[in-house]
């Protein structure tokens, strides 16, 4: 059974399901979604980096520069799919954009600790991280991605 069918068989049973959003999207939503979405961008641009350098450059070994890259652009899907799901409002989206951002907290100690010029991106990726957080969990959005608050019964 399509998880289309599924979808119309929990429809016909009478299951409920989550209304879609309306109104315009609030300010916080946007900027979440954007800088999730340059956070993404930013992790494709140094996966592509890696891996043209891997199969162009001399690195010391081809085969572990080629991988790297590899691994850093899979890993960008997953903030490009949140941000996108953000921008269109959909519910699912908070949880990975969430799940990047904390992610994104040990990395930024990481490049601080590094030095030279790397502590001015780490400070850059704490900022980016921490505002989206504070953005994700503020009740406007919420509200606009459609969680609201639990019923007690």
């Amino acid at each position: 059974m399509s998880s289309q069918q599924k979808q119309s068989a929990s429809r016909a049973a009478g299951a409920p399901t989550a209304p879609e959003p309306t109104g315009p999207r609030p300010a916080r939503l946007s900027a979440a979604a954007a800088l999730t979405a340059v956070e993404g961008l930013a992790l494709a641009a140094l996966g592509a980096y890696m891996l043209i350098m891997g199969l162009a450059g001399s690195p010391d070994s081809p085969q572990q520069a080629v991988m790297g890259g590899l691994t850093v652009l899979a890993l960008a899907v997953l903030p490009l799919v949140a941000a996108r799901g953000l921008w269109l409002r959909r519910r699912w989206s908070r949880g990975p954009s969430l799940i990047t951002q904390i992610v994104a907290l040990p990395v930024a100690w990481t490049l601080v600790n590094g030095g030279g010029a790397l502590i001015a991106a780490g400070v850059g990726l704490a900022v980016a991280a921490l505002v989206v957080l504070v953005l994700l969990v503020n009740p406007t959005a919420t509200e606009a991605l459609g969680i609201g608050p639990r019923e007690t019964p």
